[in-house]
């Protein structure tokens, strides 16, 4: 089966044909276990960089990936198409899963999210790797100060690959509403940066 069909003009994935393959596929997951495993390799790389950018380490995103795929086939009969891609859905699930894991062990800060991004390769130079690793760290400082719709935002664009649209989709706003989300986030981040003291 043929999962990315492709655009003849651009050479790219025909994103509508895709939205209706996932939509096909979801509605006759509760019946067809290959309906699902077809959803699962497709989605699991987005929900997990999701999730990556939420937790504090691997283990944990690994973990509520898995949990999520299982709260995804547990609730598929309840899936219903709505024009909003089905990797929306299912990062809904997964933004779920991730808060009820932050309310389980909330005697730390919020999660680290946005690992390593904006951060230069170090390579095999100790010294450049010492220090992309603070620049890491303070990167994913600032971003924790955020307020938690910014920093769900930007782990979804940023990690996941998704669209405002899509994210607006996740987190329950308009795709208007959520570019400027994103846009004041990224100001604030490079504000906060600028005027660092480090």
């Amino acid at each position: 089966m043929d999962a990315t069909p492709l655009s003849a003009a651009a050479g790219e994935p025909d994103r509508a044909g895709v939205l209706a393959e996932d939509d096909r596929l979801a509605l006759g997951a509760s019946s067809d276990d290959a309906a699902f495993s077809v959803l699962y390799s497709r989605h699991r790389d987005p929900v997990f960089r999701y999730l990556r950018a939420r937790c504090r380490n691997d283990d944990d995103a690994l973990d509520l990936t898995a949990l999520t795929f299982e709260r995804a086939l547990a609730a598929i009969t309840r899936y219903r198409p709505s024009g909003r891609p089905f990797v929306a859905w299912l990062l809904r699930i997964a933004r779920n899963a991730a808060i009820d894991h932050d309310r389980r062990r909330r005697a730390r800060a919020a999660p680290l999210p946005l690992a390593k991004v904006g951060v230069r390769s170090a390579g095999d130079d100790p010294e450049a790797a010492a220090i992309a690793s603070e620049e890491s760290r303070h990167l994913r400082g600032l971003v924790r100060a955020l307020p938690e719709a910014q920093r769900d935002a930007l782990a979804l664009r940023y990690s996941a690959g998704l669209t405002a649209r899509e994210i607006g989709a996740v987190l329950g706003k308009g795709e208007e509403a959520t570019q400027k989300l994103l846009s004041r986030a990224l100001a604030e981040l490079r504000e906060a940066y600028r005027h660092d003291p480090r």
